[in-house]
């Protein structure tokens, strides 16, 4: 793969790449599975092809811009050769959790188990994004005392612009489900998740909660997102372990605990099974720097 127009930030004090932008062309840096430690934003400016994301496949052309998290696993299968900018940031760097009210990126961009981690740019953004990835480039070469809070005001606009678009990207998808039921069976089936996914486990005990069969409850989660019912569940349940290995110093114990695991190897194997990683190699690669009192 042709990477270049790379500009680097090492965080000094680990050694590790805190922010990167690069041009790439072709598909070789995605062909294979990537679980990279940091979140990624991929802007396809050329070509098109296939994505496929944790378990869900997605087609894409020019324009689509990908938003994945942390050890999140892609490669891509490209049908016309691929252009694009790939920015990278570490949560050490920026972490959407803790500047969740600045940004409001969290479970629109990132960590949204309902949507595809994609949305579209057009020509009337596009150049907004090339803007400011111009000024983040500018930034990184430019090495003084502010670097770092001038890099974090560009990169926060570059998440709340793409935050905004996917929103009004977003309605469309549920406006085109042609049943009338099913728009309000998946609702129900989103806030029960959110509601219960600490406790509830099972896609049994979800469509039992629904009073519909877990067949028909598959057939219409796997319509609408193309996952099942349980990669709903096991996704919701990684997003708020990752979220406590982030920002808490909470023993692996107990967070299995508040997740409703008893056993604490068994919910580390489970995370390992989704995420490729230990629970505690996570939180030493790629979770943020918490300040201990």
């Amino acid at each position: 793969m042709k990477i270049f127009n790379t500009y680097t930030l090492i965080n000094e004090h680990t050694g590790n790449t805190a922010f990167r932008i690069w041009d790439f062309e072709d598909n070789g840096q995605f062909c294979r599975v990537n679980r990279l430690n940091h979140y990624s934003l991929i802007w396809i400016k050329k070509g098109s092809g296939t994505a496929t994301i944790d378990l869900s496949e997605h087609d894409f052309t020019h324009g689509t811009m990908f938003a994945l998290t942390p050890y999140q696993s892609f490669k891509f299968r490209e049908k016309e050769g691929l252009e694009g900018v790939a920015l990278n940031f570490h949560p050490d760097f920026f972490c959407i959790h803790k500047h969740q009210d600045q940004v409001a990126c969290n479970g629109v961009l990132f960590n949204n188990v309902y949507n595809p981690p994609m949305l579209q740019i057009n020509d009337k953004t596009k150049g907004d994004f090339e803007m400011l990835i111009s000024l983040m480039r500018n930034g990184i070469q430019n090495v003084d005392l502010a670097q770092y809070d001038l890099l974090v005001s560009y990169l926060r606009v570059f998440l709340i612009t793409a935050s905004r678009i996917k929103v009004q990207q977003h309605p469309e998808e549920l406006d085109a489900v042609p049943d009338n039921t099913e728009p309000f069976i998946l609702q129900k089936l989103m806030d029960m998740i959110e509601d219960n996914f600490k406790s509830k486990h099972s896609a049994s005990e979800y469509a039992e909660l629904l009073n519909i069969s877990p067949q028909a409850l598959a057939k219409i989660t796997k319509s609408h997102f193309n996952k099942t019912t349980t990669n709903l569940i096991v996704e919701r349940i990684i997003i708020e372990a990752k979220r406590e290995l982030y920002l808490t110093n909470k023993s692996i114990k107990e967070i299995a605990f508040d997740l409703g695991y008893e056993d604490e190897h068994y919910f580390s194997r489970f995370f390992k099974n989704n995420v490729d990683i230990s629970p505690t190699v996570y939180r030493e690669t790629a979770g943020f720097v918490r300040a201990v009192s």
